[in-house]
């Protein structure tokens, strides 16, 4: 049993944790209106230091258990430090905020995790002018 979706456990209970550095290794310029992305229960997932992951943003309010088919592509980041990311955790690339976590989807595990980014305006990679190598952080939202 899932303990986020049997309500036994709350997103709250992270009081501290490290933000996740990283940097983009691919820049995406797509975007998709009936993707059908899983978005899977547990709201908080572990990332492992040199794993690369996709960054996906959505407009739909959308979280674990959902699914989200309005999306753009933002790219792909490497991991720079491991640590915990959560639903309702910030993304930022370069000094540009891209929005929070709603969720993730496995559909291309184990080679990669889609992190969906609920944001009210979609743009890709591309549209944002996001360039290789440029910082990714993911941090505790500050709200």
């Amino acid at each position: 049993m899932d303990p986020y979706q049997s309500k036994i456990v709350k997103t709250d209970l992270y009081t501290q944790k490290t933000e996740i550095h990283g940097n983009l290794v691919a820049v995406l310029d797509w975007a998709h209106d009936n993707r059908k992305l899983e978005l899977i229960y547990p709201a908080s997932r572990c990332l492992l230091k040199n794993e690369i992951h996709e960054l996906i943003l959505t407009d739909e309010k959308a979280k674990p258990g959902d699914i989200v088919n309005k999306v753009s592509y933002i790219g792909f980041f490497e991991v720079k430090n491991g640590g915990v990311i959560l639903q309702g955790d910030e993304i930022l690339i370069g000094d540009q905020f891209i929005g929070e976590i709603a969720g993730y989807d496995e559909t291309h595990m184990p080679n990669h995790m889609n992190i969906v980014i609920y944001s009210s305006i979609l743009s890709t990679g591309q549209d944002k002018g996001l360039k290789l190598n440029e910082k990714v952080i993911i941090r505790k939202s500050e709200k």
